[in-house]
């Protein structure tokens, strides 16, 4: 299992997974000379992803959500609710865009400024009550992602079957348990603002704090995946343009990370 963004685009995964190619049409002597005096082509004339274009377009939709983040912190009090109408619109396209097989940067533009405001407004409300938790998740977020992109590039973490799977029955595990948690909040099972996050305990550690600790470490994991899908596309010469995808593809695992980190310190801060 990987991130669905990734999986739903053929050029992110495993060339030797492909079938249908046949093999390639020999080249006469006149061809090959032609091709090896010609200048070397560079990655726009060849229209191939490149790191430096997931690295654009990820900088890019990163500094649309933190500025759009900005404007509706600054709105917040005149319009409390608002990141919930960001929450919505952003689950909706964020869909949309996982199931085409193309990518759209409009949408993908979208999604990026629909959860700016999501992120905005929920971390203006939960700093306005826990204050300091929204720059605590920011750090947190950016040393995450920094330390599994150095353990990534270094060799030191690399994408298994065996991990997968492992991945895989934590995260069906990590929705359920949300899935009944927003239930009993939702039909008043519980009366806590976090619902079982804070009302149990293990060793006397809230149960929010340790599934918010397996969330990140599933996270981490999902960026490591993430990483594992981009140098597939790059090695495997996709076109360019899904480095759209891509970019969307890491934006939605950084999102999910901030919005664990700024709960689980939400939650600390809350038992001071």
């Amino acid at each position: 299992m990987s991130n669905p963004v990734f999986s739903s685009s053929g050029v992110f995964t495993d060339s030797s997974n492909r079938r249908g190619r046949g093999p390639a049409a020999p080249m006469d002597a006149p061809t090959l000379e032609q091709m090896y005096q010609a200048p070397t082509a560079t990655t726009r004339d060849t229209g191939r992803l490149t790191y430096d274009d997931v690295i654009m377009k990820t900088g890019g939709l990163l500094a649309l959500l933190a500025v759009v983040a900005a404007g509706t912190w600054m709105v917040s009090d005149t319009m409390p609710n608002l990141y919930i109408v960001g929450a919505i619109v952003g689950f909706v396209l964020a869909m949309v865009n996982i199931f085409k097989k193309q990518p759209s940067p409009a949408l993908i533009t979208a999604y990026a400024i629909a959860e700016g405001v999501f992120v905005g407004g929920l971390s203006a409300l939960l700093d306005g009550i826990y204050p300091g938790v929204a720059m605590q998740a920011l750090l947190a977020t950016a040393v995450t992602f920094a330390v599994t992109l150095f353990a990534f590039k270094s060799g030191k973490v690399r994408v298994t079957p065996k991990a997968n799977k492992i991945f895989m029955i934590a995260m069906l595990s990590y929705l359920a348990f949300s899935l009944v948690n927003v239930g009993l909040m939702i039909f008043g099972g519980t009366d806590s603002a976090w619902g079982l996050r804070t009302e149990a305990t293990i060793f006397g550690i809230p149960l929010g704090v340790v599934i918010g600790a397996v969330a990140v470490l599933l996270g981490a994991y999902s960026l490591v995946v993430d990483f594992d899908g981009i140098e597939r596309g790059v090695r495997q010469g996709a076109p360019a343009k899904f480095a759209w995808t891509a970019a969307f593809g890491l934006i939605v695992t950084i999102v999910w990370l901030y919005v664990e980190f700024l709960r689980i310190f939400a939650i600390l801060q809350g038992r001071d």
